[in-house]
């Protein structure tokens, strides 16, 4: 568990040690000036936490409080290649850092050694970045050449983040460093198909760790005597829920768990509109076997049955959704992909420095309020966001930042809680209370 001096340490080191370390290595400064790169990495950094949206003439405000004068005019001129590599060398830092808190208080959860997250997701960049980081192309030739992708996994144990890792737009999820990064023994990982991979699963299970899965229907799957099954026949003549031995893979032969639960068909019918759509926009027929098994919510596992039941893993593949809260959180309400500006090199530098503020915001929320299993981290980000002017008074003292730290998360532990709802449980709510549903 982290505490409040660590998390003071590791925001100075970030943003004042690393910052004027790699301001000289990659020449953004070239001589002794007040405006360092640590002033300039914190301005933009705390300024775009505090304010997402903020101009530069109100980061102008912000490097005042830092004892710097300079002009909206002056911080424009400096965005460039030098500025973007200092802010990219800090954000790898950021990254480096291992901030964790107490592990919340979920039996659930805490069955498991950690239960990790992984996701990905895309920022579109202008097309003069193309050959900085080349994105996927598209059917319109502009505004699809550059794109960064963001990895990121995440603990909803203790809500250690590795991430985001920065790759090209183009990079497959299954080619992340994450996506092989080993896992604690005893841990559980939970991901979309993007990173399903037989041999991935195989890894995980010999390092003494388990994975939970929806099932790729695109994936052979045999019952334990060998026989070939064809689900959408099979499924129907065995209830409504699904928990048998099966094998994975015609090459791959992986033991697994098959969990299956039939849903509403209200949900079956809006699964199978969602099936036609996307085919319609590729110009091809839905798959058959798509639309059968629309009125099925299948998962697999290598988890024991006498440590996870069907309902259990249907809660826990529910809470996959939290990493898409957090991209949410970063994207709707720190802004991470918007910009006032069309120059690529500044947009690069917005990125790199609200991405770093999106790290140092889940540090600040760790220590706040993670130990509360009904926190509501869009209310604790906007309690952040309104606290940050301190982090900018105290960032030159590691105890003025303890203090400041403190301060939030005496605001945080205040409030930040989700409502209850007795009509659609939150995640958090169903982690606690399994038997009251899952994944739909």
């Amino acid at each position: 568990m982290s505490s409040l001096a660590q998390v003071a340490a590791a925001l100075q080191f970030v943003l004042t040690t690393v910052a004027e370390e790699a301001a000289r290595e990659v020449g953004f400064v070239r001589r002794v000036r007040r405006w360092t790169g640590a002033t300039f990495v914190q301005t933009l950094v705390l300024g775009w936490l505090g304010a997402p949206a903020a101009s530069l003439g109100e980061l102008t405000q912000v490097a005042a409080k830092l004892g710097v004068g300079v002009s909206a005019q002056g911080l424009a001129q400096r965005f460039g290649p030098e500025a973007a590599a200092l802010l990219e060398r800090v954000l790898a830092a950021a990254i480096g850092q291992v901030v964790a808190a107490e592990a919340v208080a979920v039996p659930l959860l805490r069955r498991f050694a950690a239960v990790v997250i992984l996701d990905s997701s895309t920022v579109a960049l202008p097309d003069g970045l193309a050959g900085v980081w080349h994105g996927c192309g598209g059917r319109v030739a502009q505004g699809t050449q550059a794109a960064l992708k963001l990895t990121v996994r995440l603990d909803l144990c203790t809500g250690a983040l590795a991430g985001p890792v920065v790759t090209a737009g183009r990079t497959q999820d299954r080619s992340s460093a994450l996506q092989h990064a080993p896992l604690p023994p005893g841990a559980l990982r939970l991901a979309d198909l993007g990173f399903w991979s037989l041999e991935v699963f195989r890894r995980i299970a010999a390092d003494g760790a388990f994975w939970l899965s929806r099932l790729n229907l695109q994936a052979a799957v045999f019952a334990a005597d060998g026989a070939r099954l064809e689900l959408p026949a099979w499924l129907p003549r065995h209830g409504d829920r699904i928990d048998r031995p099966v094998v994975l893979g015609a090459a791959a032969r992986l033991p697994a768990r098959l969990l299956g639960a039939r849903v509403p068909e209200a949900v079956a019918a809006e699964r199978r509109r969602k099936v036609r759509a996307a085919a319609q926009r590729e110009g091809q027929t839905p798959p058959a076997a798509k639309l059968a098994l629309a009125g099925w919510t299948l998962l697999v596992t290598n988890v024991p049955a006498d440590r996870l039941s069907v309902a259990e893993a249907l809660v826990l593949a529910r809470a996959r959704w939290q990493i898409e809260l957090l991209f949410k959180l970063w994207k709707t309400h720190g802004r991470i992909d918007e910009s006032r500006s069309a120059d690529p090199w500044r947009v690069l530098c917005e990125v790199y420095a609200k991405l770093t503020a999106m790290v140092v915001q889940h540090w600040v929320l760790l220590v706040g309020c993670w130990v509360f299993a009904d926190r509501s981290l869009a209310e604790a980000a906007k309690t952040v966001r309104t606290e940050a002017t301190c982090l900018v008074g105290a960032i030159r003292s590691a105890a003025g930042l303890a203090a400041a730290l403190a301060a939030i998360r005496r605001c945080l532990a205040a409030g930040c809680r989700l409502d209850r709802r007795a009509a659609k449980p939150s995640t958090a709510h169903l982690l606690l209370h399994p038997s009251l549903g899952g994944l739909s």
